[in-house]
């Protein structure tokens, strides 16, 4: 009998994005949880919760369908959010379970450092795969409402 190696269980899926926006931290964090920002730049989309570690949150789409849910891990306004995270209209992603996101805002030269962690302990993960192509989108969206006051890419039709 052959010994499993430890590096083949800790198989897990990661995207990680990092931008620069021209804002406060306190103001990116704004952003990122009132509905009235979060329906702006992330097509009519609406996170809820109350912020403290413990609570849960939740995703509204656009159409009133649940998209996402979760728990939040860790709350450090306005500099870290951590939280657990699954989608709930995809069956497909929904059965891949909890995944794991992480806000950071660092100040940095004028800015803010944003930096989206979204871990998967599922190998080639679906969902990761899905939030490859969202985050980018959505936070272009986010830095262009925050410096320009105008979103720069609009829904697919």
């Amino acid at each position: 009998m052959t010994e499993q190696s430890p590096i083949q269980n800790l198989a897990k899926s990661t995207f990680v994005y990092v931008t620069f926006i021209r804002t406060t931290p306190e103001k990116l964090w704004q952003a990122l949880l009132q509905p009235e920002f979060t329906q702006q730049y992330w097509f009519g989309v609406t996170m809820k919760s109350d912020w403290k570690t413990g609570s849960p949150w939740r995703m509204t789409l656009s159409d009133g369908r649940l998209g996402d849910t979760g728990e939040v891990l860790e709350c450090d306004p306005p500099k870290r959010l951590v939280l657990s995270w699954r989608n709930e209209f995809m069956p497909e992603l929904t059965a891949e379970g909890f995944t794991r996101c992480t806000m950071e805002l660092v100040p940095d030269r004028g800015a803010v450092k944003l930096t989206i962690t979204h871990k998967s302990d599922v190998a080639d993960s679906k969902l990761i795969k899905a939030v490859s192509g969202g985050w980018p989108t959505i936070l272009s969206n986010l830095k262009s409402l925050l410096e320009t006051g105008e979103i720069a890419l609009t829904p697919n039709p």
